[in-house]
This record gives C-alpha cells, sequence and structure tokens, in this order.
C-alpha cells in the first residue's frame, strides 16, 4: 500500500501557478483576481474560505472577500455578482455553498459569467465538460483526476466507481473519468448492493459525506482508493478530528494506493481553484 501524498502533488501545483501569475503580471501588469462570495456565518466553510484566502496571497492572487449575512435577498446577491461580473479586476468568481435555505444555488450559480466561473458549476460549464471539452472543470473532480494520474499509467479501461452522486463532486467526475476512457459506475444511496458494487472496482472514490463508512468489505484486494469526504468528528474534551469516508487504518492494507485525510483530496482542491483562477485571467488577453 502507498499512500498518495495530496500535499507533495498540489505543491507542484502551486509552483506551476507561480509561474504562471508572473507571466501574467509582465503581461497584463496586475495579477489575477478571484472573488469569494460567503453567505451567513457556516463554521465550515468560513474555514474554507480563509484557507482560500490565504493560498491567493501566498500565489500573489488578489481576493476580493464579499460576506453576506444569512438572510440576504435574492436580489442583493444577484446585485453583488452582478457587479463582480463587470468588474476587469475579478477573473474568478467562487459562490462559496451551501447555500441557506431560502437561496436557490443552481439560479445563483447560473448567475456568474461562465468565463468567471472557476468552480466549473455554470450549466454552460457543465455541458461543455459532458462534451469532453471542459472550459473550467470542478475543482475537487479535477484533482482527483490528477491524483489517480500520479499512479496510473493510464485510465483507459479502468472500472472505477463513485460513491456520491453531488453536482459537486460525483457527476463531473464521473464525466472526468468517462472522457479519459474509463468504465464508470455513479453509485449511491439508492444503489442495490453497494458493497458488491464497490468491491468490483479497481479504482473506488467515495464522496457521501459519512465518517468511516467504507470499509475493507467494500474494497477490492489492489484497487485504488480516493477518499473525497471531510468529516469532523467531536472526541472527548471537547476536541475534534477530521476523518474521511474512508476507515482509512481498516482499507489500507487491501489497497494498492490511497489517499489520507486530510493532505489528499483537500489540498488538490484549492490548487485547481487557483489554477481556474490564473487560466480565466489568461483568457482575458486572448
Amino acid at each position: 500500500m502507498q499512500v498518495i501524498d495530496g500535499k507533495h502533488i498540489a505543491a507542484l501545483k502551486f509552483e506551476e501557478i507561480r509561474q504562471r501569475v508572473l507571466a501574467f503580471d509582465q503581461r497584463s501588469h496586475r495579477v489575477p483576481g478571484l472573488a469569494v462570495i460567503l453567505v451567513g456565518h457556516n463554521p465550515a466553510s468560513e474555514v474554507y474560505v480563509r484557507h482560500k484566502i490565504e493560498a491567493c496571497e501566498r500565489m500573489r492572487i488578489r481576493s476580493f472577500f464579499c460576506p453576506l449575512e444569512a438572510d440576504v435577498s435574492d436580489e442583493v446577491l444577484y446585485q453583488l455578482i452582478h457587479q463582480l461580473n463587470q468588474n476587469d479586476e475579478v477573473d474568478g468568481i467562487l459562490l462559496q455553498l451551501p447555500l441557506p435555505s431560502h437561496l436557490d444555488p443552481h439560479k445563483a450559480v447560473s448567475a456568474i459569467l461562465p468565463q468567471k466561473d472557476v468552480d466549473g458549476l455554470h450549466p454552460y460549464n457543465q455541458g461543455l465538460l459532458l462534451q469532453g471539452r471542459p472550459l473550467f472543470a470542478p475543482c475537487t473532480p479535477q484533482g482527483c483526476v490528477q491524483l489517480l494520474q500520479s499512479c496510473c499509467d493510464s485510465l483507459a479501461g479502468a472500472n472505477v466507481v463513485i460513491v456520491g452522486r453531488s453536482i459537486l463532486v460525483g457527476r463531473p467526475l464521473a464525466a472526468m473519468l468517462t472522457n479519459l476512457d474509463a468504465t464508470v459506475t455513479l453509485a449511491h444511496s439508492h444503489t442495490r448492493n453497494l458493497k458488491q458494487v464497490c468491491q468490483q472496482a479497481d479504482i473506488l472514490v467515495s464522496a457521501v459525506g459519512k465518517p468511516k463508512f467504507i470499509t475493507a468489505e467494500y474494497i477490492k484486494p489492489g484497487a485504488i482508493v480516493l477518499d473525497v469526504g471531510i468529516n469532523r468528528l467531536l472526541l472527548e474534551g471537547g476536541k475534534s478530528k477530521l476523518v474521511g469516508d474512508v476507515d482509512f487504518e481498516n482499507v489500507a492494507d487491501k489497497a494498492s494506493f490511497i489517499t489520507p485525510v486530510p493532505g489528499g483530496v483537500g489540498p488538490m482542491t484549492i490548487a485547481n481553484l487557483l489554477l481556474n483562477t490564473v487560466k480565466a485571467a489568461e483568457l482575458t488577453l486572448q
């Protein structure tokens, strides 16, 4: 068993980002800009947003933090998105999800210009992804593919099972792997005989949000296991611990490669967000 080091692979991406930001600055006399919209005070979302802004600062990408109260109206949110769409210093717009229940995330994401949709969630960008010619691919699935390519010469013909069908991870990842000639099964909470389905996988990706849900019984010997889940477990004394969807200790001896939590998929998500932002900035020069 080998642990796939997401931090190391992300560091290589960050070095690429530095070089591309420098080149963009020399050509345009400005740095790329990323606007992050945070609605409400979800603790997990606040942590994610802070990490993204800190990464922007390290990469010399200008960040525009746009916090809104949880009870904000649709009108105010769309007005902010429109202003950011029109701002030439903002190359990418990230709307941090989930949103409060009274806001429609699909409508909100659709209000972002496709060429600034660095999260790759706009229907236009999702359509291009399905056609196999993506403009911006969603950041976490993009990171998953890069991690797989770090330990596989080719994904062609691989039998992949993805557990979780969200628009953020499962569905776009299925499209990306299909575009690379893998054979993909998209499993979910209504899949019958889920354990048996997973046992057929050369590559198993879990994105269900249930701590330690995937045990060794789900794993085909020698399979590659990617753990997209990030779950916070409360421990005695008020402390907490981050764990994935995969019971790492239970699964590790059966897998050929496995990602840890933290330090696996997570760093790749932020790296690809900044890569998409730089790409969006570069497109403005064309």
